[in-house]
């Protein structure tokens, strides 16, 4: 297949223009602060996200290159299907959760990052280890929205896969750089303006394809393809009959549905990529507002990528100019740059293309400058430095910028496996992250004691459930272990999540009134949870370093006095 030259042509105009818009937006949020940028205003983009940017940008927390191409990819892949098509739905509940529950909270704390309230309950070490499930999520989560994109051009385009892959970390390492979240915000204005207009455009065009059949009836265009025994799992194709685009409920894997809807709905909470946009708005109110818009906004972004799945699906493939079908080639994942590229004009698939590969490179930045985020101010400051200036820290967080870039860019280049990591930090996420949120924000009585045993309970239980993608072996069978495929078809991730949240509370409670009842003498509270220096000499170093790192409102009266903070006012 000969170099595609409108499709390179259509990705670098629209490269130039998220860099340009990304140039543009640093300049813009350079001009607000005329004496300098601030480590928050880099952050948070000085809590003066507007309303119209604001929802776009928390739109864009999960609709992506990685969200619309997946999209498509399921609902065309025969082993999956609509019925498997969980992540428009379960993306939607968690930001609607979030917006009930959590965006409020943490808006009106004045928190800077997601990691604060875990520091400034459950201390220093704690939060640095909380830190690294949060590190692996993001950076895992670049390395594979690289990784796609540099399989797409490769297969799409002919490009070589380490110039792809290299150029566009480049870019949107190179903007974020500069302008931090003012640049990420307005990029994903641009991102999903793209996306939208790039994909509806193309739809009616493939949708009349004389190679594509009516999409309500693909049953005779999937039988080359059809999996024997259709699962998730199974990938052995033969002539088979099917149900073709929506799927086949299989009640064996309910368990497996049922984890992965969790996992989604809940284990989308915990991310600095969301809680950014929550604490960048400018009030609380308005943070709760924009997630449940965003949480319509999903569901009404994945729908061009349903109909592209839908039409890849129906589509007699070996008839095309791509000459082979993408699902017995192993290439489901191409699916939608395969539509536009082979069942539309070639002017119509140089702006879906261009909004396409544009929409994955800037979906990278926003991940990038959540890490280096956390580890300028959670780890750098927090931890080891924090009588570190402003300048310092903004420094720190631009090196930050470019090593996770770099990172996720050497990963993506060197590592097959990248979204069976990525998947297993989502795991480690949702099992380890999300029952501790839920104790931070609500659970007062919780402390270091809990919290430690139960990110060690989570985590022992999810690594021995195994990982099929990576090959990782289970150390335990669950109930329904299916020998055959050496799967787990019992929900436990969800498991591990609600063993890890009891060993929190429990945990908690019995160290609550070991110490406090002097059962055990207060010179073995290591983690200092009950000492009384702590109420009598004020707030620890981490804590005084958070509050003049810009809360708003302190919990720290003049006097010097440690009080706690008067969660009433959340």
């Amino acid at each position: 297949m000969a170099v595609n030259i409108p499709g390179i042509i259509a990705i670098v105009v629209f490269y130039l223009l998220i860099l340009g818009i990304g140039l543009w937006a640093a300049r813009r949020g350079a001009q607000k602060n005329p004496d300098g940028p601030e480590s928050e205003d880099v952050m948070l983009a000085g809590r003066d996200i507007g309303l119209v940017v604001g929802m776009f940008t928390m739109t864009a927390t999960w609709v992506g290159g990685g969200y619309i191409n997946g999209t498509a990819e399921v609902i065309f892949d025969p082993a999956q299907g609509f019925i498997w098509c969980q992540a428009p739905f379960g993306y939607a509940i968690s930001l609607v959760i979030g917006g009930l529950f959590f965006a409020k909270k943490m808006r009106a704390a004045g928190y800077v990052t997601m990691l604060d309230p875990f520091q400034q309950r459950y201390g220093d070490r704690m939060g640095g280890l909380l830190f690294i499930p949060a590190l692996l999520g993001e950076v895992f989560w670049s390395a594979a929205i690289l990784s796609a994109l540099g399989a797409t051009l490769k297969v799409v385009l002919e490009l070589e896969i380490n110039t792809a892959v290299i150029i566009s970390a480049a870019i949107a390492v190179f903007y974020t750089l500069f302008g931090g979240l003012y640049s990420v915000a307005y990029t994903d204005v641009v991102q999903l303006i793209c996306i939208f207009l790039g994909l509806w455009l193309s739809i009616p065009f493939a949708l009349t394809n004389p190679l594509v059949t009516e999409i309500g009836n693909t049953t005779l265009t999937r039988l080359l393809y059809t999996p024997v025994n259709a699962s998730v799992y199974n990938r052995t194709f033969n002539e088979t009959e099917t149900t073709g685009w929506y799927g086949t409920w299989d009640t064996t894997y309910t368990g497996v549905w049922i984890d992965f809807a969790l996992l989604l709905s809940c284990g989308g909470l915990p991310w600095q990529v969301y809680f950014q946009r929550v604490l960048s708005s400018s009030s609380a109110l308005r943070a709760q507002a924009l997630s449940f818009v965003a949480a319509f906004g999903c569901v009404l972004m994945a729908i061009p990528s349903v109909l592209i799945g839908a039409i890849g699906a129906s589509t007699d493939w070996p008839e095309t100019s791509y000459g082979k079908d993408p699902a017995v080639e192993g290439e489901a994942g191409l699916i939608l740059p395969l539509v536009l590229q082979h069942l539309t004009p070639t002017w119509v698939s140089f702006f879906g293309l261009g909004a396409v590969s544009a929409a994955v490179m800037s979906s990278a930045d926003s991940s990038i400058l959540s890490a280096s985020s956390m580890f300028s101010r959670n780890v750098y400051k927090l931890v080891f430095r924090q009588k570190a200036s402003e300048k310092e820290i903004l420094w720190v967080m631009r090196a930050a910028i470019f090593v996770v870039g770099a990172l996720a860019t050497v990963l993506a280049l060197t590592i097959d496996s990248i979204y069976g990591l990525w998947f297993l930090c989502s795991d480690l996420v949702f099992v380890i992250l999300f029952p501790q949120l839920i104790c931070v924000v609500y659970l007062q009585f919780t402390n270091t004691y809990g919290s430690l045993c139960g990110y060690i309970v989570g985590m022992i239980l999810r690594l021995c459930g195994g990982e099929t993608i990576i090959g990782l072996p289970p150390a335990i069978k669950y109930p329904y272990f299916e020998e055959s495929t050496n799967t787990q078809l019992f929900p436990f991730r969800t498991l591990a999540m609600l063993c890890s949240f009891i060993t929190i509370l429990l945990v908690s409670f019995i160290t609550e009134r070991l110490f406090k009842g002097e059962v055990i003498p207060m010179k073995f509270d290591i983690a200092g949870c009950y000492s009384p220096d702590r109420a009598q000499n004020g707030p620890k170093a981490t804590e005084v370093a958070m509050n003049d790192a810009g809360y708003p409102e302190t919990a720290f009266p003049p006097d010097g006095r440690y009080t706690p903070y008067d969660t009433s006012k959340l």
